[in-house]
């Protein structure tokens, strides 16, 4: 593709809205340096940042910081961010008061006399267009006349925090572009870098790769987005780069590696598997699955072959715990003791082996352990309030579906049975409060299940693996719908606020609840999940995944 002529004309274009923007920063306790690389022959430059908090600075706190391109309204009005996740979009001037109507937040408009008559009757929100970051590597839009492009390109996702599954926004009507690199949302204050007073830290964020390209005809301006696939291939193959002049990015021959395999044992089976697919990190030293929730430090990831092997190259000299999570089983791991890795130095951690939670057989589950809700029932959006990317993918990016529950459930909630209902279509993806009389509140679902045999001296398990919560509290009782204390509860937990920004999934949590033979009954049992607390749409708990396990026979 053509472009290295006409990159710097794109830069002029773009007007310049922010540039590796540190925002919510409490005080001005920080120092920032800003880079800019223009190599010779290259098409599009490299930026990166380092930030700094001497240990003579009064404390602060981050919460989010990015790079942010303002782009010429005239020139670019289509945006991709995936090979099916594209799109023209409206003009900013289409969001003015006078051609939308304001949504449930500011976020969120309907556009009801857009400049352009295509894009009536759409909502437009930015929340809309999130990934994760191992899914946004490259990212940007398209001018058709003349047909040229302009890209971000994370080669690597090492300074960013919360692991490849972190979600951030990306691009959104303005035209704006945006890297987002440290980010509290969908995860809230849980992930705030907080630094005390005197507490030294540095870090650096980037490089990253803003690439422009070319076409020599309108028609060929789909093959931009190819080209830029293509260089991001080419940029993270290169990685780290050997431009950075700075003792705080280590060069290739400055960093370590990382072997090793990764077994999952079933102990109620006595069984090892290979971990398929299963996500494996390095970040800093914390209990198990603390990463999630780590933004000061840098993190390595990668995901096991069919055989569980794993190789991580390319990890900065430091301490770190090794961490995993496994799509298929519940919980987390963590390796035990901390590896120090040194320069030029491979460490092969041999076997490990993930002791998942398990306790008895199965007697039923609803969902599938990877901590998301997709695979739950999704709504039609209101017909009135639709964006046309989603129609047939990604449904839940729909604005407003939490409204959906109170049509499906306007009397009473959620009532699920076990062998009769079916995950797909009769578990609502997020337990949502219910509007009843314009005010909301809080809501109970059942499962009710069959016990053909009970062991009432022994102790069955209830594993809730939740997705997301938002301000949420979730009590559990067991055929006493009013049981007061109740079995269990998760107490206020989560600041995700997924629902509201179209996620299917936010910080990971599980709980294991013990539930006592005695409070079953051989035959029809009900378990009633409470989401307490009201007030608000968007308060909610989407679920992973649940089971039921029985105590093991022969062990009483």
């Amino acid at each position: 593709m053509q472009g290295a002529q006409i990159c710097l004309a794109i830069v002029v274009l773009v007007n310049f809205m922010q540039i590796l923007h540190a925002n919510y920063i409490t005080t001005s306790s920080s120092i920032q340096w800003t880079r800019f690389v223009l190599l010779r022959g290259s098409s599009g430059f490299y930026t990166y940042a380092i930030y700094e908090h001497p240990k003579d600075f009064p404390g602060f706190t981050l919460t989010n910081t990015r790079l942010a391109f303002k782009l010429n309204k005239l020139w670019f009005n289509y945006m991709a961010m995936s090979d099916y996740r594209q799109r023209k979009l409206p003009l900013p001037d289409d969001r003015s008061p006078n051609r939308s109507e304001a949504l449930a937040y500011p976020e969120a408009v309907l556009l009801t006399d857009p400049i352009e008559p295509e894009f009536k009757g759409e909502v437009d929100d930015k929340y809309q267009y999130s990934g994760e970051a191992k899914d946004i590597q490259v990212h940007g839009w398209i001018c058709s006349n003349p047909p040229t492009g302009l890209w971000q390109i994370i080669p690597n996702n090492e300074f960013r925090s919360a692991g490849p599954t972190k979600q951030y926004l990306t691009s959104h009507v303005g035209p704006t572009s945006l890297s987002v690199l440290l980010s509290t949302h969908y995860s809230g204050q849980e992930l705030m870098a907080e630094f005390k007073d005197g507490e030294p830290w540095k870090k650096v964020l980037g490089p990253l790769f803003v690439y422009a390209n070319s076409a020599k005809n309108e028609s060929d301006s789909q093959q931009l987005w190819e080209d830029a696939k293509q260089q991001l291939s080419v940029e993270a193959k290169r990685w780290p780069y050997t431009f950075a002049v700075s003792d705080d990015y280590p060069s290739a021959d400055q960093r370590g590696s990382i072997s090793g395999s990764l077994l999952v044992y079933d102990s109620y089976l006595k069984t090892n598997t290979s971990a398929n697919k299963a996500y494996v990190g390095f970040a800093a030293p914390g209990d198990v699955g603390s990463w999630q929730r780590e933004s000061k430090g840098y993190q390595f990831w990668t995901t096991t072959d069919d055989k569980g092997h794993f190789t991580i190259e390319n990890i900065r000299p430091g301490s770190y715990n090794l961490y995993a999570w496994v799509p298929g089983f519940i919980g987390d791991y963590k390796y035990n003791d901390i590896v120090d890795i040194t320069a030029g130095h491979a460490i092969d951690l041999g076997d490990l082996v993930y002791d998942h939670p398990r306790d008895g057989p199965i007697l039923w589950e609803i969902g599938i352990p990877d901590r998301s809700a997709a695979e739950f029932f999704i709504p039609d959006p209101d017909p009135n309030l639709v964006n046309k990317l989603y129609l047939t993918r990604d449904r839940y990016r729909q604005y407003g579906l939490w409204q959906r529950y109170t049509d499906l459930y306007p009397d009473e909630d959620l009532i699920y049975t076990v062998n009769v209902s079916t995950y797909q279509k009769d578990w609502f993806f997020a337990q949502v409060t219910r509007n009843v009389s314009n005010t909301y509140q809080g809501t109970t679902w059942q499962i009710k299940f069959q016990l053909d045999k009970l062991i009432s001296s022994g102790t069955y398990y209830l594993r809730l693996s939740l997705a997301s919560a938002t301000d949420s509290e979730l009590q559990v009782r067991i055929n006493d719908r009013h049981e007061n204390p109740p079995l269990f509860t998760t107490g206020l937990i989560g600041h995700d606020n997924t629902i509201a920004r179209h996620g299917i999934h936010g910080l990971y949590w599980l709980y294991n609840v013990t539930i006592p033979g005695n409070k079953l009954v051989q035959g029809n049992n009900t378990i009633f999940l409470t989401q307490v607390w009201g007030l608000s749409p968007w308060r909610g708990i989407l679920y992973d995944y649940i089971r039921l396990e029985a105590p093991v026979a022969d062990a009483y």
